[in-house]
């Protein structure tokens, strides 16, 4: 009698746990392909091909990415468990967010018209991820208008073209990377960088009103993230939070200690933490999808490890 009161109980209870976590497995499961566009900071090699080699410099560069091991994206579609083929990375060291490129370079937006050009119904399933901007404001850019700009017409062409979740990072403080911390322009850049991130949140705000239902925009808050690693470096295991692992191709001893390998590049050790930051979006915008905006922020919350 015991056990036929048991075993129902038993069901009860693992039909709940199902009800409650199958979002947040659904939300990696369900992806099948990732499609990346953007800057250094997401570039697996493209840059490194295109130069035959010669840029960035392998050693002390890995394998033509813009740090000392893979990078987030990399980290990313290994917890959604994707193969190489079901990875397409556009994203092109040095590329700004329009159209036309600096020195060749395909600009993120001319990346993603390339690709909805040459694909007028893109995967359903697969998550799209877009950042940029760092470039523009490098490169001596004054005002955030047309970055915001390009980013909103690159989200407008997925959405049209069939993307559902399409995932967009802000910047982290360009005033206080090691390349321009101590440079006359450090104030300005940490300017812009705020009039960017809001600009940026509003109009992914304003996006929902207009892009298809079904497409849902996930916001990675690369920005508070950097703060929390400089105000409490222990907490991510970092040691030096302000100056770069590598100094004129010579590096330090132990990068996994540094938030930034070069002057404008986060170490290996960081892409870990962001591409856990940006799964944990992934798996919390899955879990409130039903039930909030299209536009899910929610920080820089991850595991650290």
């Amino acid at each position: 009698m015991k056990k036929q009161i048991i075993l129902p109980l038993v069901l009860l209870v693992l039909s709940f746990i199902m009800v409650v976590f199958a979002p947040s497995i659904q939300s990696s499961n369900n992806i099948n392909g990732l499609y990346v566009f953007g800057d250094s900071l997401s570039d697996v090699g493209n840059i490194y091909k295109a130069t035959k080699g010669a840029y960035p410099p392998s050693p002390p560069y890995f394998q033509g990415r813009y740090s000392n091991g893979l990078i987030w994206v990399e980290y990313l579609a290994s917890k959604l468990a994707l193969k190489a083929e079901q990875i397409t990375n556009f994203a092109c060291g040095g590329a700004i967010t329009g159209s036309d490129g600096i020195n060749g370079v395909t600009g993120l937006l001319g990346q993603v018209d390339n690709f909805t050009k040459a694909h007028t119904e893109v995967n359903p399933n697969g998550l799209y991820v877009l950042w940029g901007g760092a470039n523009d404001y490098l490169y001596g850019a004054e005002a955030t208008t047309r970055p915001i700009q390009n980013l909103s017409m690159a989200i407008q062409s997925l959405s049209k073209a069939g993307a559902k979740k399409i995932m967009v990072a802000n910047l982290p403080d360009l005033g206080k990377i090691p390349a321009t911390r101590n440079s006359a322009n450090s104030n300005s850049l940490n300017l812009l960088t705020t009039t960017h991130n809001v600009g940026l949140a509003k109009s992914l705000d304003e996006l929902k009103q207009t892009i298809d239902f079904e497409t849902q925009i996930i916001k990675v808050d690369v920005n508070d993230l950097y703060k929390q690693a400089i105000a409490n470096p222990e907490k991510f295991g970092f040691t030096n939070v302000i100056s770069a692992c590598l100094n004129d191709l010579h590096r330090c001893e132990n990068p996994d200690n540094f938030l930034f390998w070069d002057g404008i590049h986060p170490t290996t050790a960081t892409h870990k933490i962001l591409a856990n930051a940006a799964l944990t979006a992934l798996n919390n915008g899955a879990l409130l999808k039903s039930q909030s905006p299209k536009v899910v922020d929610y920080g820089a919350s991850a595991e650290f490890n």
